[in-house]
């Protein structure tokens, strides 16, 4: 249990969440959204099942496959602790902040707690909280929010606006302005498209595409460096780097369109058409990389 817990803590919480109840802002864009572990029974999944989907990832959702980054031993620890922890016993997981985890006196944020655990919605108007509540408003704002999501709102509203973004902006702030951003302001610079003048028809509808589907996990100025981006393993690739150095279209649109085993890459060929791959990688070459027809020759 206690090898399966840190597995867990270091690979799946991040969309499953903490407590494997999905309560996470990635299981709020996904679709569908990942497995909500307190609300699935024992009898209807397998724990059989449950190890080939974590071993080779579940088709169309974004599940993918840990084979190539956990053991056997692992996968199946992870799998044991998941069914014991949430679906048969619908516990808790182990207490991140101690001492420990270099949280010596976690009592000190106690006014946000209430946001943290969704008590009070963080959507509430500000008249309607006490001056302890609008001051752990404030600090969650300003600290917990970056680990602990959206939290709890009354009213989705445009605040939440789908667009592919890897943190939660432009409506919940410390002083509520419309344009301010949360304490996950490193990651925010990430997520701002760049400014491209001139674009042909299907440049122009390929950062379209991008900014909608691709830079939730590719950050929308390429880099793979936002929120998102960070936490998952491997990372994305960087569309602005050396790795994109020996890559030419024909290389990327096979990845684009079939996915790319072993990596969170999965296959659009389902969502995006020819034409729509082929526009994304225009737009690519465009605001991030050149890109060669084909390799080049090596002598």
């Amino acid at each position: 249990m206690d090898r399966g817990r840190q597995v867990y803590n270091e690979r799946c919480y991040f969309c499953h969440g903490y407590n494997g109840d999905a309560k996470t802002l990635a299981a709020s864009y996904l679709q569908p959204p990942p497995r909500n572990f307190t609300r699935t029974d024992m009898r209807r999944l397998s724990r059989e099942r449950m190890i080939e989907v974590v071993s080779h990832g579940k088709p169309d959702t974004a599940m993918s496959g840990f084979a190539s980054l956990l053991s056997a031993v692992d996968i199946a620890a992870v799998v044991d602790y998941v069914r014991h922890t949430f679906m048969e016993r619908a516990a808790v997981n182990t207490y991140y902040h101690t001492p420990e985890n270099g949280w010596p006196d976690h009592e000190r944020y106690r006014a946000a707690f209430p946001f943290a655990l969704g008590e009070i919605a963080l959507d509430t108007p500000w008249e309607q909280l006490t001056s302890e509540q609008q001051a752990g408003k404030r600090l969650f704002m300003g600290s917990c929010i970056t680990c602990h999501d959206r939290a709890r709102v009354r009213d989705e509203g445009a605040v939440w606006d789908p667009r592919a973004v890897s943190f939660p902006r432009g409506g919940f702030s410390l002083d509520a302005a419309p344009d301010a951003t949360s304490g996950a302001t490193p990651y925010a610079k990430h997520d701002v498209p760049p400014v491209l003048h001139d674009l042909s028809a299907p440049e122009r509808r390929g950062e379209a595409s991008f900014q909608a589907n691709c830079a939730f996990c590719h950050a929308a100025d390429g880099t793979g460096r936002n929120w998102i981006g960070r936490f998952l393993e491997p990372h994305p690739r960087d569309l602005t780097g050396p790795a994109m150095r020996d890559m030419t279209r024909a290389r990327l649109t096979t990845v684009i369109r079939d996915g790319l085993p072993g990596t969170t890459m999965s296959a659009w060929k389902e969502v995006l058409s020819d034409a729509d791959i082929e526009a994304v990688i225009a737009y690519i070459a465009r605001a991030f990389h050149p890109l060669a027809a084909e390799a080049p020759r090596r002598e």
